[in-house]
């Protein structure tokens, strides 16, 4: 099944520019350096499954032209993947199930559902509140949406497990450092990889762009961007240090991908 996975934001928690901050990428000219909070959307015939939901999602959905959801993933629960999901309310009034299906491990989920409790709550008295539904996905779990499968991928963040995801013959594996031995089967074959590549210098929770590199070699895809990317790396002065089959994502940029 051809579908198309578009990265709605590659930048970092604080975004791209980052407030206060007039260095060489955030005064930048190049469109590729202004980044939105990290996001994506995989669309196929006429469904569209988000993964985050982000403080930038609104205007994310709006540049995208993005009118009908089918569901969302959660990696985790940090506020620059989960705080626009208020803003999924218009998205879900009329939603032909009643409720639109958002997926996370059990920590995130009752992270999300405490913090937006007016949304999720059964003594709630909100009415124009989002029509959800959370649904727990843990360790290597699985979900079909409209045909298309979602397989689970854990990582290690710091120290926190979160998510990543498989879909066809693409991966998206953002906020992460370490790949556990169990998740490597599951990210075999690939001919597309998304993966996090914060900066040059080390993180804790993060990997930075040597540590990228050596995931790419050890994974083998055919093709690999890099996402959650912070104000210390310079677009075009990036790629051309990389090898030409590795890129740094950028907002809007569109893949080919097969389901």
């Amino acid at each position: 099944m051809q579908a198309t996975l578009t990265i709605l934001g590659s930048g970092t928690s604080m975004g791209v520019p980052t407030l206060g901050c007039e260095c060489h990428v955030c005064t930048s000219p190049d469109p590729r350096d202004r980044r939105l909070r990290t996001s994506a959307a995989i669309q196929w015939e006429d469904h569209c499954v988000l993964i985050d939901t982000g403080p930038d999602f609104r205007e994310q959905v709006l540049r995208e032209k993005i009118r009908h959801i089918d569901a969302v993933l959660y990696t985790h629960s940090h506020a620059d993947h989960i705080l626009g999901l208020d803003d999924l309310r218009p998205l879900t009034f009329h939603h032909p199930d009643g409720y639109l299906p958002l997926y996370a491990d059990e920590s995130s989920a009752t992270i999300i559902e405490r913090i937006f409790d007016y949304t999720f709550s059964t003594e709630s008295k909100y009415p124009t509140r989002a029509r959800v539904r959370m649904h727990r996905l843990e360790g290597q779990e699985s979900v079909t949406i409209h045909g298309a499968t979602f397989q689970r991928v854990p990582l290690i963040h710091g120290e926190q497990e979160v998510a990543g995801f498989r879909f066809g013959n693409a991966a998206y594996l953002t906020d992460m450092n370490i790949i556990p031995d169990a998740s490597l089967p599951l990210l075999q074959n690939l001919d597309v990889l998304i993966i996090d590549a914060l900066r040059k210098r080390p993180h804790p929770s993060h990997a930075n762009v040597d540590q990228a590199l050596h995931w790419i070699e050890r994974l083998q895809p055919r093709r690999a961007w890099f996402t959650h990317i912070s104000h210390d790396l310079h677009h075009a002065d990036t790629e051309s240090e990389l090898p030409p089959l590795i890129r740094l994502a950028y907002d809007g940029l569109r893949i080919p991908i097969e389901l």
